[in-house]
């Protein structure tokens, strides 16, 4: 597999076959995003991915879960995605799962119809980007979609059969908005219900400045007890059942996981401990963050 580099992937698709059928990000302006800064968008034709599939079929390589990278999968039109899911189960009759980052802006341009009909041919977990919840830091940061359309894009793609695993960046909003990102976040949570939610921590290095300018210079950046305290008032204002929590992204200090309505209290426990004693807690050091 010669990959177009660079590439990534959610910490839970690390045993994945990984087919690249885009290239880089269509919306690609998120201030506090570069993944992407070093490539032109572009959909991967459907015979150079037909080759690549074919070609592992025949390597006899074991896997049971495909994802479908770059960052922006499901802008393919709904009949070439159905192609290549196609030939993934022809090639691949084993694999139990086919996932993609998705835009939410992508979902919504998607009817219904061909969201399931994409569901219904083997695309069946979809990693959105929620970012934050607060409408003022999503449009400093260019998301390109308010809290809104992110909770109907996460609504409609479970009523089109997905799963819905959605992300959040701790400190996206700085010290100067924490309280507003925390609870706005939270509320967005709620309203969509999404399957699978995982936190990650801003880490910019050396674009901070240029993240600081965008936000119009009022923007500091969280430190590590900081993030926790965000944790903490996140999970503890989320209310509905069943969401399973992460925060085992490498960029940050403290992994986690339960399942919020279930293990709340145990995880506020864990973090008010942290928060108060970090030099006891087995908080990540900063050279391995990222890693």
């Amino acid at each position: 597999m010669n990959y177009d580099m660079p590439l990534y992937r959610p910490p839970s698709e690390a045993y994945s076959m990984i087919f690249q059928v885009t290239l880089g990000c269509s919306h690609n302006r998120c201030k506090f995003c570069y993944m992407y800064k070093t490539k032109r968008f572009r959909i991967r034709g459907i015979d150079a991915i037909r080759k690549e599939i074919e070609y592992v079929a025949k390597q006899g390589y074991e896997f049971d879960k495909v994802f479908l990278a770059d960052g922006d999968a499901l802008v393919i039109k709904t009949d070439t995605m159905l192609q290549i899911l196609r030939l993934i189960r022809d090639n691949f009759p084993f694999v139990k799962r086919v996932s993609a980052y998705a835009n939410p802006s992508n979902i919504l341009l998607k009817s219904e119809e061909e969201l399931k009909s994409i569901s219904d041919a083997g695309l069946r977990m979809l990693y959105i980007g929620i970012e934050s919840g607060d409408d003022e830091i999503l449009k400093l940061i260019d998301k390109g979609a308010d809290s809104a359309e992110i909770t109907e894009s996460i609504k409609k793609a479970k009523r089109t059969g997905f799963q819905t695993s959605a992300t959040v960046i701790l400190g996206l909003g700085g010290r100067e908005r924490t309280v507003q990102h925390c609870r706005n976040t939270a509320r967005l949570v709620n309203e969509a219900h999404p399957d699978y939610l995982s936190l990650l921590t801003l880490m910019l290095g050396p674009f901070e400045d240029e993240y600081r300018k965008s936000l119009g210079g009022r923007w500091s950046p969280l430190g590590p007890v900081e993030t926790l305290v965000e944790i903490r008032d996140i999970i503890k204002d989320i209310s509905v059942k069943g969401i399973v929590f992460r925060t085992n992204h490498a960029s940050n200090y403290l992994p986690l996981k339960g399942t919020i309505s279930e293990d709340k209290n145990r995880l506020i426990k864990i973090l008010n401990s942290a928060i108060e004693r970090p030099e006891d807690a087995p908080l990540k050091p900063e050279f391995l963050r990222g890693l």
